[in-house]
């Protein structure tokens, strides 16, 4: 039998600058018999550091890592420093986040993050406009 589980959805947001931020929901995978789903920033600062995404928890914890590794992990497993990224079937991504508190799993459907990383190319390729 399984558990009935939140669906993960995304939500957009116009940001300062060129940055891009989405509100993504995943769920914290772990023992216990139901998921627990959280909102997650996904943003991305070309001005700052154009080979990086950010993904902010609700605790305020951030975690920054290189957006080919994210790209990377929607198709095949990805490992670089404390971040692995992996599909989880057709439909859904997982993000392995290592620290010395622990480990945490966390499980995307790929739709949203196919949509932020989208976005983030689109903004490194859209012309700049002058005033």
């Amino acid at each position: 039998m399984s558990q009935a589980v939140e669906s993960p959805s995304v939500e957009e947001h116009a940001v300062e600058g060129h940055a891009v931020e989405e509100h993504a929901k995943a769920r914290i995978v772990n023992d216990a018999p139901h998921y627990r789903s959280v909102p997650v920033a996904l943003r991305y600062e070309p001005d700052k550091d154009p080979d990086t995404v950010h993904f902010r928890f609700p605790s305020g914890t951030e975690w920054a890592f290189r957006r080919e590794l994210l790209e990377t992990g929607l198709r095949a497993p990805a490992r670089s420093g404390d971040v692995t990224v992996w599909p989880c079937g057709r439909a859904q991504v997982v993000v392995e986040l290592h620290s010395p508190d622990g480990v945490a799993v966390i499980q995307f459907d790929t739709r949203p993050l196919v949509r932020f990383l989208r976005r983030t190319y689109a903004e490194v390729t859209a012309p700049a406009t002058t005033a």
